[in-house]
């Protein structure tokens, strides 16, 4: 019995001091996880320790002799505080530094924001295709600059156009002629709630100065009302009542002709445009139009205007591209009743009469007279004259 007492007698406490060098330190840390979780958080907490005194140190707070020596409840405070310290710092993360360079190449306008570009495509029929072949070109201002890339129109565009423009001559010419009157009115309206634009566009296709480029628009908008006001009145001018000899009633009856193609002269973008797109629709025609190929995109813009307009859609139909591949397809087509010559170069006219001639269509040519004051010219050129007899007391 007393050869069993002699040995080393273990603590039957689990947490009990021992020497950490001895046998039984050893075994407690191989035998005891929870033993090795303790001696794990007194070395943490020893750390803690030096690492509070330090921060007290420090900041100055206490004495020499508290820094040097600090009690157990004041080294679980410090130490506390030092390990919410030591957290703050790992876990906060650092402000990444902006890049100058980063910011600059960003494109942006004048109000800090990234600008959307403006694409510039066909309208048939009331909408906005891109061209069918999927090919576009570059339009260059009056100082070489690059403002856009423009559909360009093919034959098949051309074709569809010409569809469209069908389509819409019964709606448009069977309207009143009053109402066609206040249906361009309505057009006149929103081009001068966009004069500022088009005057843009115009300084930057054409060259001229901002007052030259609003005087450009004010002459569009005057021309434009100007012939929203002959719907209801060429009847009278171009029509009357004849004197036969026989017991008959005779009248002369101004028709539209129908389907007109027109090539919009090439040196101005908007004003020659309208000069001769106006008088075409006025009397009831539907046009297919072929935009200045150089300066194509102030005519865009004023399809958005007749397309948010009273205008039906296929009335109005603006091609762009190049002049000479839609040209000749638009003057051999057999569904298309007149062609307006007016913005082709004359040596390429006589090619163009002779393909209109192949479908019997009118055609007309009136070299820079768009320009001149405006005339019932234009107007009387798609005309047709119905004459009627009528047998009087019936």
């Amino acid at each position: 019995m007393a050869d069993k007492k002699a040995g080393p007698k273990k603590s039957g406490v689990r947490g009990a001091p021992a020497d950490a060098g001895s046998p039984v330190a050893a075994e407690r840390a191989s035998d005891d996880p929870s033993s090795a979780s303790a001696d794990l958080a007194t070395a943490t907490t020893t750390r803690a320790v030096a690492a509070g005194s330090e921060v007290t140190a420090a900041r100055g707070e206490g004495g020499g002799a508290s820094s040097k020596s600090v009690s157990s409840t004041g080294a679980g405070v410090v130490g506390s505080g030092a390990r919410r310290a030591t957290l703050a710092t790992a876990t906060t993360p650092a402000t990444p530094a902006t890049s100058a360079s980063a910011t600059s190449a960003t494109p942006t306008t004048s109000g800090g924001r990234v600008g959307v570009r403006k694409t510039y495509k066909l309208y048939v029929g009331g909408g906005f295709p891109r061209s069918e072949s999927g090919r576009s070109y570059p339009v260059h201002g009056a100082d070489g600059r690059l403002l856009a890339y423009a559909a360009m129109g093919s034959r098949k565009d051309a074709r569809d156009a010409v569809v469209a423009a069908r389509g819409a001559v019964r709606k448009w010419s069977g309207a009143t002629a009053y109402n066609r009157g206040q249906v361009l009115y309505r057009v006149a309206e929103l081009i001068e709630g966009r004069a500022g634009q088009f005057a843009e566009e115009i300084v930057n296709a054409e060259g001229l100065s901002r007052a030259a480029a609003e005087r450009t628009v004010a002459a569009v908008i005057d021309r434009w009302v100007w012939y929203a006001g002959w719907p209801d009145k060429v009847a009278q001018v171009a029509g009357g009542a004849n004197a036969v000899a026989g017991p008959y009633f005779n009248f002369s009856v101004p028709e539209p002709t129908g389907v007109v193609a027109v090539v919009a002269p090439a040196g101005s973008s908007l004003l020659g445009l309208v000069s001769v797109v106006a008088p075409v629709i006025a009397t009831g025609n539907t046009a297919v139009v072929v935009a200045s190929e150089e300066r194509p995109l102030p005519a865009i813009t004023l399809s958005e205007v007749l397309a948010t307009s009273d205008v039906p859609g296929g009335v109005v139909n603006i091609l762009t591209g190049r002049t000479a591949e839609l040209a000749p397809v638009l003057a051999s087509h057999f569904d298309v009743n007149a062609i307006d010559l007016t913005g082709v170069d004359p040596a390429a006219r006589a090619e163009l009469e002779r393909a209109a001639a192949g479908s019997v269509k009118r055609v007309f040519c009136a070299e820079d007279e768009w320009a001149a004051a405006p005339t019932p010219r234009r107007m009387l050129a798609f005309l047709e004259i119905k004459t009627v007899w009528h047998p009087v007391g019936i």
